[in-house]
């Protein structure tokens, strides 16, 4: 990648740092590491305020410095951690503000940081304010550049011809499991990278949920509309063994991760006919997801957006079934995704974040019925700066076999 695309990534960050007088940041985790240097080695990126930044590597050191757009050194010890952040930036050492003067402020990414490494940064530099830089880094990625959205376009071109794919081969009586290795199957010999991130704590997601009936509207941990049976205890998600059968709603929410980014799209198919009221609600999901098509624009409210869909849902007479059922309703219509699932921003009553150009969203109208199974469309999409592009290529509509 073009290092001035690293350059502005930077420069936005810091720009957030000045914003909130953070002083420095220690960067950790894997994602955010490579958003920032585009390598996913080991080790700590320390960011100044002003200034480039210093990749102090663990492991691997020399792939690091062919990979990096930061200055990268060895990390070393970790004991001399201290001394090598006020060596390289004598503005975060101790007693660089003067006596009676405001502490160093340091922001790390606390939703993602375990408590045991945050305790050993605050030993080796116990003179600094540790402060929470969760949000900053991740509204600086919310905004996506060209390059990451020809990514993320190419993983939908992707998915798509394994969806229609799947959709040659789909049989009733196949497992659910046998559809899903399929697609995955097909996605990996295309660059696939086998994985699909996400930052939520004890959240995974594999290569998205395919679920058939009733196994599709099995409540689980993972936060979203339709958790999916799963193989078992271990594997609580997604698909099972159960043989898809004719006449019933089979939920294909299957995602591709190419160089890292990820599209994300929902297809309700039958084999068969739909009985009437799951049709219906499968219409009344396509006409939320038009209604908010026509608010992605910038400067719309993300939280309006899930408003006026769940007051068009409770419309159709089928509140109690929007985005879950019963306790296990998630309260979200859509959700940022790009090097991981669940980025901002969220379409979700307290998100207050105005539509930018730039921003990628996934926006998943479903309905579930518990015994029955889930409907639903989910589309991608960016905002643009006179309203959007639809990133997800796959036909629309209830596929009918």
């Amino acid at each position: 990648m073009d290092r001035m695309e690293y350059k502005q990534r930077l420069g936005r960050l810091q720009q957030k740092m000045q914003a909130q007088h953070i002083d420095g940041f220690v960067v950790t985790q894997n994602v955010d590491l490579y958003y920032l240097t585009g390598s996913m080695q080991t080790g700590y990126l320390i960011v100044p305020a002003e200034g480039e930044p210093l990749f102090l590597v663990r492991r691997s050191v020399v792939r690091a410095q062919q990979e990096a757009s930061a200055v990268v050194e060895p990390l070393g010890s970790f004991r001399t951690f201290g001394e090598r952040v006020a060596a390289a930036f004598p503005q975060l050492a101790r007693g660089a503000k003067g006596e009676g003067r405001p502490s160093i402020r340091l922001a790390a990414e606390f939703d993602v940081l375990p408590v045991q490494l945050y305790q050993r940064l605050q030993h080796v530099m116990p003179h600094a304010e540790w402060v929470d830089g969760s949000i900053i880094i991740r509204e600086t990625r919310m905004i996506k550049s060209s390059r990451e959205l020809a990514c993320i376009r190419e993983a939908a071109r992707v998915i798509d011809a394994a969806f229609e794919e799947a959709l040659e081969r789909l049989q009733p009586g196949m497992t659910e499991l046998e559809v899903m290795a399929g697609i995955e199957y097909f996605i990996r010999r295309q660059g696939h990278i086998g994985t699909m991130r996400m930052r939520g704590y004890n959240q995974e997601v594999i290569t998205g949920m395919l679920g058939a009936g009733a196994a599709a509207a099995e409540p689980t941990y993972f936060d979203g509309p339709a958790g999916g049976q799963g193989l078992g205890p271990a594997v609580p998600q997604s698909v099972s063994r159960r043989p898809i059968g004719r006449d019933e709603p089979i939920l294909m929410d299957i995602g591709c991760c190419i160089e890292g980014y990820v599209i994300d799209q929902t297809r309700t198919v039958v084999i068969g006919n739909l009985a009437e009221d799951l049709a219906a609600a499968y219409e009344t999901s396509e006409r939320i997801i038009r209604s908010v098509e026509s608010m992605l624009t910038p400067g719309t409210s993300c939280e309006q957006m899930y408003a006026d869909s769940l007051q068009m849902a409770h419309e159709a007479g089928l509140g109690d079934h929007y985005m879950g059922y019963g306790d296990d309703q998630v309260k979200f219509l859509g959700h940022g995704i790009g090097l991981e699932i669940d980025e901002l921003p969220v379409l979700a009553r307290g998100f207050r974040y105005p539509l930018e150009p730039g921003m990628v969203i996934a926006i998943e109208p479903k309905f579930t019925f518990p015994q029955r199974g889930v409907v639903g469309i989910e589309n991608s999409y960016a905002v643009t700066d006179s309203g959007f592009e639809k990133l997800t290529v796959s036909r629309e509509g209830l596929i009918r076999l």
